[in-house]
């Protein structure tokens, strides 16, 4: 395989950055992975990080394209690249990429993000997750599905073949960290051990009432010891995810759950609790298809080598 053989697929975020060094075919050859997320690069630095994030691959040579997703297409990141508007496709962001100088002849492409409005008729974005279920598209065919993927600010889309038809989004992890570390119903907690039974106490109190008014339960639960002070946690988790899944529309369309195993677990139990089925499929493959699709359509219309 020569260099010509190879390419970049970058995920850099908010906090993280990775890296995989792609053959054409699609195939994964490596991988770097770093703490040095956008917070952390000075504005007007992203080459001079990037330069040295990759150096590993140097060998490689100094000419390799690179597609980067992610944050890094944000206001706050290297540099804006407008949201595509959904019904949006491969085809939709292959249109939009925006260019990138690195110096020593190298380009990179940053992949947009996408842009709805949502069944609360607000608008919504993503960025990064596009990538994701355009994978799934690919590795999924099927006329309609619909996919969830967990996360900070959790994602429920719909696809028709390989467009994103819509999305909405639930601050289902971000207000998980807000209640344990700045709520009084995080406090003076002992260390916490996952428990699936206080869990799904959890997704089935969500059922009761108004996410505000039932939360007070695990203060008051705690209280009487109707749930063990070592599972607080695992129950705040039920209350917030059976209450997002409480979202779910569209029976009978298959329903997949994309991203990170371990979290997805937790779903995928809360949905089989609820008698909803689901199919979970891992994010990072589901990125990396969507990129190589990307990729490949750059190569054709702009003659990327």
């Amino acid at each position: 395989m020569t260099t010509k053989d190879l390419w970049i697929a970058i995920d850099w975020g908010t906090s993280n950055f990775r890296a995989f060094l792609m053959s054409t075919d699609g195939s994964v050859l490596d991988k770097i992975s770093a703490s040095q997320g956008l917070l952390a690069v000075t504005s007007g630095e992203f080459p001079t990080v990037l330069h040295q994030l990759l150096a590993p691959w140097h060998h490689c040579g100094d000419s390799l394209p690179l597609l980067l997703g992610g944050m890094v297409g944000s206001q706050q990141g290297w540099r804006e690249a407008p949201y595509v508007s959904v019904p949006a496709s491969v085809a939709s962001l292959s249109e939009k990429l925006v260019l990138v100088e690195l110096g020593n002849g190298q380009s990179g492409w940053i992949v947009p993000g996408f842009s709805a409005i949502n069944q609360a008729g607000l608008p919504d974005v993503m960025r990064g997750e596009e990538l994701q279920l355009l994978g799934l598209a690919a590795l999924a065919p099927t006329p309609r599905l619909r996919a969830i993927l967990p996360g900070t600010h959790s994602k429920h889309a719909v696809l028709c073949g390989d467009v994103v038809q819509s999305f909405n989004t639930f601050m289902t992890g971000e207000l998980f960290s807000l209640l344990k570390h700045h709520s009084i119903l995080g406090r003076q907690l002992p260390v916490q051990q996952p428990c699936q039974t206080s869990f799904l106490k959890g997704v089935d109190a969500s059922l009761e009432g108004g996410l505000s008014q039932v939360l007070f339960s695990v203060r008051t639960l705690r209280l009487f010891e109707q749930i063990p002070i070592q599972a607080v946690e695992s129950y705040l988790s039920g209350l917030l995810i059976g209450s997002e899944l409480a979202a779910l529309k569209g029976a009978g369309t298959p329903l997949f759950v994309v991203g990170d195993e371990g979290l997805c677990q937790w779903y995928l139990l809360a949905m089989e609790w609820l008698g909803v089925h689901a199919e979970f499929i891992s994010g990072d493959r589901c990125f990396l298809v969507g990129m190589t699709q990307i990729y490949q359509q750059l190569k054709e219309s702009r003659h990327v080598s």
